[in-house]
């Protein structure tokens, strides 16, 4: 009979008011059922053994706190009534800490570039301590089985100020949003990067069709370190590949699972589309026509595509990419000087272009053959762009329609002497017309998959603790062509080295990275 009352003394425990934060109020009322049922049990007990009735009876009335000389239903009442208030701080608890609202991440990066370029001319100019804060604070949100919220604040800037904007004529006209202060005074800047914000939809069968599986997605993409870029950044891919769309936008995508349908392994297709730049005129227009389209800018930049996944077995997978571009801007050069700014920088659109990506990639090497080969990462791409230039325009120098081509393989391995640690090698070579969307890339020196030229890369990444990791790259690009990061206008133009106005052009660039990252 001792440990009958032991017993119960400790599911009383679980009851008080030091477990609230961490036992929910379904599992208070349970072990309130439980103790009844147990004590119930007891009592029928006591009543058989007359002998020893009365002393558990007072042991257990102590245990409770209640004198009185049967354990009555009202003492039941009582302790339920402070159970539910116990219920009611462990709910606003849980509330406080995001049980049943926005689920926050954090990824936090700083990091040190050392930079250099080669211009045409042979003169060399450099930036050995680029030092830079980006912060990613994830948000998530499931309000029920079906439908998830998605979003990505970011920041990501140089330490401290920038001194050419504060030192140089027509610089900063105050101190008010001076980096040393920027957090301490007011000022009249509201700004706040969104990076990503979209919902997911998904449901197991399409229209009753239950070997369907899909999802539907709308708001600001998830389109930046796709597949292939992802690997040397260390963390999960995005939505697009890589090898041609990398950079922010926004839109819409639906997704279908085929696999089931179809009986081919990991089969799926995803239809997108997006928006990268919106012809409307401002609110408060002088003429009263908000929001209408403005005939002195370009046209909308929409962009539409598919990704097509034929087969995905978990460790050999194939993706496939087509898409299309409508009124890629870019700059005029009026004066015919290849490197003179055209006046106040404004955009013109050029023309179309399309695109089309093919991707190999193994998720393990042989089977079984070693551990080593069981946990490295090989892909092999391939990629075309091909522009279509509007009437009396020249795009990417040339007003007939011009086709690139883009080669890319990569390696991602063990390090061979850690558990954790990860070596990786990258080359990418394109040709006199390639052209990729890939602004977005994380690169001091530019993309290096938009590269007219050929570019080598190796990497390491290595975790340190649970949240911390760190990571040290060397990237250099040898240019064949002027023009890979520009636009779609004059100064897009590919060159080789031989013209005289490739001079000031970037002919070969390096960069060292190294960076410490804290993710949770």
């Amino acid at each position: 009979m001792k440990k009958s009352i032991i017993a119960l003394t400790a599911i009383a425990a679980l009851s008080t008011s030091s477990f609230a934060a961490k036992v929910t109020h379904t599992d208070m009322m349970e072990q309130i059922e439980a103790l009844k049922a147990q004590l119930s049990a007891l009592e029928n007990k006591l009543n058989t053994t007359k002998s020893t009735s009365t002393a558990n009876k007072v042991s257990l009335e102590k245990m409770m706190g209640n004198t009185s000389s049967t354990a009555s239903d009202a003492r039941f009442k009582k302790l339920e009534k402070k159970v539910n208030s116990i219920g009611k701080k462990a709910s606003l608890a849980k509330a406080q800490g995001a049980g049943d609202n926005l689920k926050w991440n954090v990824d936090f990066r700083t990091q040190i570039d050392a930079l250099e370029y080669k211009l045409g001319n042979g003169e060399k100019v450099k930036n050995s301590s680029l030092l830079t804060n980006r912060l990613h604070l994830g948000m998530k949100y499931a309000a029920d089985d079906n439908s998830i919220f998605y979003g990505t604040l970011a920041y990501n800037k140089v330490f401290g100020d920038n001194r050419a904007d504060v030192t140089n004529a027509g610089g900063t006209g105050n101190n008010a949003s001076f980096d040393w202060i920027t957090n301490e005074a007011a000022t009249n800047d509201n700004s706040l990067k969104v990076k990503e914000a979209y919902w997911l939809y998904r449901n197991d069968s399409f229209l009753g069709n239950e070997d369907v599986a899909w999802t539907a997605s709308v708001g600001r993409r998830p389109s930046t370190d796709g597949l292939g870029i992802n690997l040397r950044v260390d963390q999960q891919r995005k939505s697009a590949l890589s090898h041609t769309v990398n950079v922010e936008f926004d839109g819409a995508s639906a997704r279908f699972d085929l696999d089931k349908l179809t009986g081919v392994e990991g089969m799926w297709v995803k239809f997108c589309g997006g928006r990268g730049l919106t012809n409307a005129k401002l609110r408060f227009s002088s003429d009263g026509q908000d929001y209408i389209e403005d005939e002195d800018t370009t046209a909308n930049v929409d962009m539409a595509g598919v990704i097509f996944v034929p087969y995905d077995n978990g460790q050999y997978s194939v993706h496939m990419n087509y898409a299309k571009a409508w009124n890629l801007i870019g700059n005029k050069n009026r004066d015919g000087d290849q490197f003179t700014a055209d006046e106040n920088g404004k955009f013109y659109e050029f023309g179309d272009i399309q695109f089309f990506t093919a991707m190999f990639k193994a998720d393990g090497l042989g089977d079984g053959i070693s551990d080593f080969l069981d946990d490295s990462i090989f892909f092999a791409s391939y990629a075309m762009s091909k522009t279509d230039p509007n009437n009396n325009e020249m795009m990417l120098g040339s007003a007939e329609s011009q086709t690139g081509h883009s080669y890319w393989v990569g390696l991602n391995m063990p390090d061979g002497f850690t558990d954790n640690g990860r070596f990786g090698v990258e080359w990418n070579k394109g040709s006199k017309y390639w052209r990729s969307i890939s602004y977005g890339e994380d690169s001091a020196i530019g993309s290096k998959i938009a590269a007219r030229g050929t570019a080598w890369e190796v990497y390491y990444n290595k975790p340190l603790t649970k949240a911390l990791s760190t990571s040290l790259r060397f990237t250099k690009i040898d240019y064949d062509y002027t023009g890979s990061n520009g636009f779609f206008g004059d100064y897009g133009t590919p060159m080789d080295f031989s013209n005289p106005n490739a001079g000031t052009a970037v002919q070969e660039a390096q960069n060292i990275t190294a960076y410490m990252r804290y993710r949770f």
